[in-house]
């Protein structure tokens, strides 16, 4: 009796052992793939490795062109000395050329055009030569980005780094909804706040205590949740200001959030990024020590 007893213990814990190894062989191959795709996007064309400039607009006429004299100027040969004005009136940009020939739409030259900013799905964008312009829109800011395809960045990538994928960081927690939907101010890099809204938390145990993470939904019909977060880690291991998370919507209260997608903001990368930070509630006491480590740029 005693003997079967053991017999059946040990196959239990070999079940278990298997069942772990199985788990641990899946998030590895997840996880491999995910790394693949986040790589893929930081490296493109349009990725967050290209942005060279960042002007925030005044009302009126903002002068624009490669000589120093100009409201906007950036010294690149795609551009004459003085390129054009984006001119902003009640709320709205118009761009208009000084030169027709410097910057195109579509394909073709401008020598005027009203823009529309990336808070719409198809912002304009605006191109002279490898660099590409857009409009953009922070808590009633307006700005114009400026990407570069051959950017020293770019050029200069030196790899992610990751801490090692563990399984246990690949969490089912709980989603506790806020009835009604919270609207959380949250400011960015440069001080700017604006209300983003929070459909509930994400509450899990690690160390013997509880946390929460205030969860964001960007836009009403997103399929995935947001999150911003800092924690032990942060200004050590990984950057400063925090990480960014996407997970997806939650089912019967329970929601999956792997610690081993976590990823640097953009402004790890770049100075010419409005990166939202963690608010107050999401800043946690708790080194999770699984996703991206801290990018090291090239100089």
């Amino acid at each position: 009796m005693r003997r079967s007893a053991t017999l059946v213990a040990l196959i239990a814990a070999m079940s278990l052992c298997v069942a772990a190894a199985d788990h641990l062989q899946d998030e590895n191959t997840r996880i491999t793939e995910w790394r693949a795709k986040r790589l893929a996007s930081l490296t493109s064309a349009t990725g967050w490795l290209t942005p060279v400039a960042l002007y925030w607009l005044k009302d009126g006429v903002n002068s624009f062109g490669r000589a120093a004299t100009q409201a906007f100027a950036l010294d690149d040969a795609a551009l004459a000395a003085d390129t054009g004005a984006f001119i902003v009136t009640a709320g709205r940009v118009r761009y208009e050329a000084h030169d027709s020939k410097a910057m195109t739409y579509l394909g073709k030259p401008v020598a005027s055009l009203d823009l529309v900013s990336d808070v719409e799905e198809k912002p304009t964008e605006l191109v002279a030569g490898s660099l590409h312009f857009m409009l953009i829109e922070r808590a009633g800011h307006l700005g114009i980005r400026v990407r570069d395809s051959v950017s020293p960045n770019r050029l200069r990538f030196k790899g992610l780094q990751y801490f090692p994928i563990r399984a246990d960081w690949d969490i089912q927690a709980r989603f506790e909804p806020y009835t009604p939907e919270r609207h959380i101010p949250i400011t960015n890099i440069l001080g700017m706040t604006e209300e983003m809204t929070s459909p509930g938390a994400i509450v899990f145990e690690r160390e013997g205590r509880t946390w929460r993470l205030d969860a964001i939904l960007e836009d009403p019909g997103d399929r995935e949740l947001f999150v911003m977060f800092s924690d032990a880690t942060s200004g050590k291991q990984t950057y400063g200001a925090g990480r960014f998370l996407y997970v997806g919507l939650p089912t019967a209260g329970r929601i999956d959030v792997d610690f081993n997608e976590a990823f640097n903001p953009p402004c790890a990368f770049t100075n010419f990024a409005t990166c939202p930070l963690p608010p107050s509630q999401n800043q946690l006491d708790l080194v999770i020590d699984a996703g991206e480590l801290k990018y090291e740029r090239a100089r």
